[in-house]
């Protein structure tokens, strides 16, 4: 099992900052794949970003240039550093962890991670 615990969220206005994270705890943090999700009020949970044990990363198009994402393997903590916000950035934010098997191909399909947490709420103002 592992339980995961995301923070940092919040209310900010249109081209602001926040650092949202995810703290792991359970089973070896360097087993998961750890990913970002979001969800909209009426749309579906949509993949933000993912990165392995190794610091690979990979990102949404609609986010990259923006968002960074990050992990502290000593910590057991992820992270996602969003810049440059935007209204339709706004979303509960997720974290999430999938085991680290899985291929590039898979790491946006949300049904594959085997772990969440309960979300964090991101709004931007415009």
């Amino acid at each position: 099992q592992v339980q995961l615990v995301e923070s940092g969220g919040g209310l900010v206005q249109a081209g602001g900052s926040l650092r949202l994270s995810c703290a792991a705890s359970g089973r070896t943090f360097s087993t998961y794949v750890m990913g970002w999700f979001r969800q909209a009020p009426g749309k579906e949970r949509e993949f933000v970003a993912a990165i392995r044990w190794s610091g690979s990363t990979y990102y949404a198009n609609s986010v990259k240039g923006r968002f960074t994402i990050s992990r502290d393997n000593a910590k057991n903590t992820v992270y996602l550093q969003v810049n440059n916000l935007k209204p339709e950035d706004t979303a509960r934010y997720y974290c999430a962890a999938a085991p680290t098997s899985l291929g590039p191909a898979h790491l946006m399909s949300s049904t594959l991670y085997d772990y969440w947490g309960q979300g964090t709420q991101v709004t931007v103002s415009s």
